[in-house]
């Protein structure tokens, strides 16, 4: 398959997904809905995906006249908060359908004649941001969709299997020395992942899988919520203030906690990765427990380098593109895969579940690397650089495989919860 027909594959792939989130599940007063004001409508998500769509790959990279110059006020992330756009005239479910269908079948038509040549097109890089953009967008469409009341709208998909195999010590050493982190050469990387760099990182122990449920469990039966000793002074505040004592979708019910996911309510299963708890609880674990989040590139280096050949692979487990049994990504779950699960994806240094499963919390606030450039433009990633968003890693169950790469860097405020987000320690060696 050359480069085009992946690019026609791939973005086929993504609308699919797409409208399975949307106007093929739910039915038009749940698309324009607002379930939450750190949530957009559902309907929002959609045109802005053909919107993003029609403004790189019509315009930029064809050259092609614009479909709707008039709504694109209406579909800039930037221009809008979440919580104002229930407010704002958008496309109804099926104008939304109609308008990204349009906009794809003209880009299917303009493929054939654009080059993929230079700074823009080269490699199919700008094909590669859309198509990423809008699965990233169907990550944020299913924690919609989790932050949703009433019946559940999607279908546990039939159990893939977990790929467990064998014991696994609790936590590995990586020892000292010097790593490549990012990337220069990948063309599905965005500006942030640029350009590789060389990192010396001091030895250090890290986990073998997340944190569990489990694990996570009790420590809040120790007192975890309730005690300041083990937050960090903003992490106490935001505790105190909204009262939270147990990760989100989290109850009791009986003496035993119950969960609600995708509108199913289920015990906690205690074997499984815990998500949706933010950095300030995640920091605050790692404390009670003696040791503490890794740092991003503490992270990145167990996940990629290969010690042994002396060089930083594609994915833990090699080069190969092909997730399978490696990894628990792409909905193949709608939830975490058991811990220890996925053994033969593990890194060069035997660190399991780096891919999917959950977003993994780090100690680092996000930041251009040395030498970075903002391409192809400044609000992808340069606007959020600072001291306000940590940074995540590995991708999770919903996060598709063309994202969940070591390199890849997600990043958001440590308050939040609704992100299929979770953790694993480290500690000094």
């Amino acid at each position: 398959m050359d480069v085009k027909e992946r690019i026609v594959a791939e973005l086929t792939a993504a609308r699919d997904r797409s409208f399975g989130l949307t106007v093929e599940t739910l039915e038009a007063p749940e698309l324009t809905a607002q379930v939450s004001p750190l949530m957009s409508p559902l309907v929002w998500d959609l045109a802005h995906i053909g919107n993003y769509e029609e403004q790189w790959l019509l315009r930029a990279a064809a050259g092609a006249a614009a479909v709707r110059p008039d709504i694109d006020d209406i579909y800039d992330a930037f221009e809008h908060p979440r919580a104002e756009r229930p407010s704002l005239p958008l496309l109804s479910p099926a104008e939304s359908r109609a308008y990204v269908t349009t906009v794809r079948d003209r880009v299917l038509d303009s493929l054939e004649k654009v080059p993929l040549v230079g700074a823009l097109a080269g490699d199919g890089f700008v094909y590669h941001m859309v198509i990423q953009h809008e699965h990233q967008h169907d990550e944020t469409m299913l924690a919609t969709h989790q932050l949703r009341k009433g019946a559940p709208a999607l279908l546990d998909p039939p159990d893939p299997g977990s790929g467990a195999g064998g014991t696994a010590p609790a936590e590995v050493l990586v020892p000292g020395g010097p790593f490549l982190m990012g990337t220069s050469d990948d063309p599905w990387a965005y500006d942030n992942e640029r350009p590789g760099h060389m990192v010396d990182v001091p030895s250090f122990h890290i986990d073998t899988t997340p944190v569990g449920n489990a694990a996570y469990a009790a420590f809040i039966e120790a007192g975890g919520y309730r005690d300041p000793r083990w937050w960090d002074p903003k992490g106490w505040e935001w505790r105190s203030r909204t009262g939270k004592e147990a990760p989100a979708f989290w109850y009791r019910e009986g003496g035993q906690w119950m969960r609600r996911r995708f509108g199913h309510v289920e015990p906690v299963p205690m074997d499984e990765p815990v998500q949706h708890v933010c950095w300030y609880e995640a920091d605050a674990y790692a404390r009670w427990v003696g040791r503490r989040l890794p740092t991003e590139a503490e992270w990145e280096k167990a996940a990629s380098w290969d010690p042994v050949a002396g060089r930083k692979r594609r994915l833990p487990w090699g080069d190969s593109s092909e997730a399978g049994a490696h990894a628990n990504v792409g909905q193949r779950r709608h939830r975490p895969s058991p811990l220890g699960s996925h053994a033969e994806g593990a890194s060069a240094y035997g660190v399991r579940q780096l891919i999917g499963d959950v977003w993994e919390w780090t100690s680092t606030d996000f930041h251009g690397y040395p030498g970075f450039r903002s391409f192809p433009y400044k609000e992808y990633s340069e606007v959020f650089f600072g001291g306000e968003y940590k940074v995540l890693k590995g991708g999770s169950w919903a996060t598709h495989p063309l994202s969940a790469r070591p390199t890849f860097r997600n990043w958001d405020f440590p308050i939040r919860r609704q992100i299929f987000a979770g953790f694993r320690c480290a500690r000094d060696a």
